[in-house]
C-alpha cells in the first residue's frame, strides 16, 4: 500500500465516529484478547444495516459485540439479530454490552455454538443481511452456501477480515485461514446469481448480495 493510500485508509478509519456504548465494547474486546471490526468495517455494517427493508440479521462470531451493537443500533426498533459464537466468555461481554446500550432482550438472540452446527438449522430465506467475522478456515468453507441458503433475494451477505490480514493478495502466503479465504472469494466471483465486490476498509470486507 502506498503511503498516500496508507494515509487515506487510516484518515477513513478515524472518520467515523461511534457510541460510548460502542466504544465500551472495545475496550472489553481488548481486555479479552478479542480483535473486534475496525471503525470503518463497523460503520459499513451499520450503513447496510439500515439501508435494508428488512429487519432481521445473522452475526456469526459474537466476539464481544461491537459489530452487533453498530447494527442494532442502525436497524429498525423491531429489528432483531442472532448472533453465533463458541466462547461463552466473549457472549457474556456481548451481552454486557448490549444491556448497557439499553437494547431489549428481545432484540438479540445470542447462541452458544459452533457456527456449523447451527447455520444449517436457521430458516431458508428468512435473513436480509448474513454478517461472517470468524478466523476459522471450516467456517469459510460452509459460508456461501449456508449464507445463500439463509438470505433472502436482495439479502447482503457480509464478510469482514476476507483478505485474512492482508495475506490474500501475497501469492507466497499458503495457510490454511489465507488458503480458505481465496476460495471464498472465487467462488463468489464465479456465482452468477450474486452481485459482489470487496471494500479495503478493516482488514478487507466482502461484500455480495443474492440476486
Amino acid at each position: 500500500m502506498s503511503a498516500s493510500k496508507a494515509g487515506s485508509w487510516t484518515w477513513t478509519e478515524n472518520w467515523v465516529e461511534e457510541s460510548a456504548a460502542v466504544m465500551d465494547a472495545r475496550a472489553r474486546a481488548a481486555e479479552l484478547g478479542v480483535t473486534a471490526v475496525s471503525p470503518g468495517t463497523g460503520a459499513l455494517l451499520a450503513v447496510l444495516a439500515a439501508s435494508l427493508p428488512g429487519r432481521v440479521v445473522v452475526d456469526v462470531g459474537t466476539g464481544a459485540g461491537v459489530a452487533a451493537l453498530r447494527m442494532l443500533e442502525a436497524m429498525p426498533a423491531d429489528g432483531v439479530l442472532t448472533s453465533i459464537d463458541t466462547e461463552v466468555e466473549h457472549q457474556n461481554a456481548a451481552r454486557a454490552a448490549l444491556g448497557a446500550a439499553g437494547v431489549r432482550g428481545n432484540r438479540a438472540r445470542i447462541i452458544h455454538g459452533d457456527a456449523v452446527d447451527v447455520l444449517p438449522r436457521l430458516a431458508d430465506g428468512g435473513y436480509d443481511l448474513v454478517h461472517v467475522d470468524v478466523d476459522d478456515a471450516r467456517v469459510s468453507a460452509l459460508v456461501l452456501a449456508e449464507a445463500l441458503r439463509l438470505l433472502r433475494r436482495g439479502g447482503v451477505l457480509v464478510v469482514s477480515d476476507a483478505l485474512a490480514k492482508d495475506r490474500v493478495p501475497d501469492p507466497a502466503q499458503r495457510d490454511q485461514r489465507t488458503t480458505a479465504s481465496r476460495e471464498l472469494l472465487k467462488a463468489v466471483a464465479e456465482d452468477e446469481s450474486l452481485v459482489r465486490t470487496v471494500v479495503p476498509v478493516g482488514d478487507g470486507v466482502l461484500l455480495a448480495v443474492k440476486r
